[in-house]
């Protein structure tokens, strides 16, 4: 069984980005009690108040972003949403965009109450959207990292991803399970995705292997609409960018083109080879546009 330390494979991320390694950074967990009792968990980067909310993907947790903050170098939060990573699981599995978000608001207005500016992918994207809409106060600049609310328009735009993530629940091995995750991501390395397997799962006492996140049950609708939030979005008054991963089929022109609609405003940037998961693929370049937007 492979070791894990939590806070033990900085120097790892920073050597593939090709970033200079002055030493480990300054990195702790955190967790909020939220008004349900339950709590959300975060890591705090930097030691001073965080300047950023980072929000991750379905499936994800916090440590996706582990690249993209060390490039920063900056005070920010990455939080763990409910129902992955450390944050605890809902009995209802409903993780729609509109109940994360108010436990979010209530998790930053504990953790991170001085941080603006908001940094979203995927579903963390559209959370970051309803927490925008919902409590402007807490959101002065919006990021969307490839997502839009016409993610659930066609299954063909998610089908891979909801394949891989409603696979197997179990594993009889850690080399398994890193070994579907390979095959689902043929452009990473096997160094970064055997990190992000261990951020993202652990072993259970009878020896087999369990993702660290909740799914939806068979009872509970397995797709989403998030055309609602469009309206959400025509109601945003703070600047807004939207990211897209030049091979993503995530986002469409016609989204961009709906975006654009209902913001005129709105930035749109293309990074270049990179999929879905832009902080995955182009972390280094993903900080840089961060960076130039906030």
């Amino acid at each position: 069984m492979p070791e894990y330390d939590e806070f033990g494979m900085f120097q790892d991320n920073a050597a593939e980005a090709g970033l200079t390694w002055s030493g480990p950074p300054v990195v702790r967990r955190r967790a909020a009690q939220i008004a349900s009792g339950r709590q959300v968990s975060a890591l705090q980067w930097g030691a001073g108040e965080p300047e950023l909310v980072l929000l991750h993907g379905g499936a994800q947790n916090a440590h996706t972003w582990d690249t993209v903050a060390l490039a920063l170098n900056r005070p920010l939060l990455a939080v763990d949403l409910p129902g992955h990573g450390h944050s605890d699981w809902w009995p209802d599995h409903d993780y729609t965009p509109q109940r994360l978000a108010d436990a979010v608001a209530e998790a930053c207005a504990a953790l991170a109450p001085a941080a603006r500016t908001v940094v979203g992918m995927s579903l963390g994207g559209l959370t970051a959207l309803r927490l925008a809409a919902r409590h402007p106060s807490q959101v002065s600049r919006l990021m969307l990292v490839d997502v839009t609310p016409g993610a659930g328009d066609a299954p063909g735009k998610t089908a891979a991803i909801t394949a891989f993530v409603h696979g197997p629940e179990d594993f009889a091995s850690f080399e398994e399970i890193l070994e579907r995750t390979v095959t689902h991501n043929p452009g990473r390395s096997v160094s970064s995705l055997r990190r992000g397997v261990l951020h993202n799962a652990r072993p259970r006492p009878d020896g087999r292997w369990e993702w660290r996140y909740d799914r939806l049950r068979p009872t509970a609708d397995a797709r989403f609409d998030f055309s609602g939030l469009w309206d959400d979005l025509s109601t945003l008054a703070m600047p807004l960018l939207l990211v897209r991963g030049s091979r993503s089929p995530v986002v469409d022109d016609a989204d961009v083109a709906e975006l654009r609609r209902r913001q005129p405003d709105a930035q749109v940037i293309i990074v270049a080879d990179a999929g879905h998961s832009i902080q995955g693929d182009r972390p280094v370049e993903l900080a840089g546009i961060i960076d130039q937007f906030d």
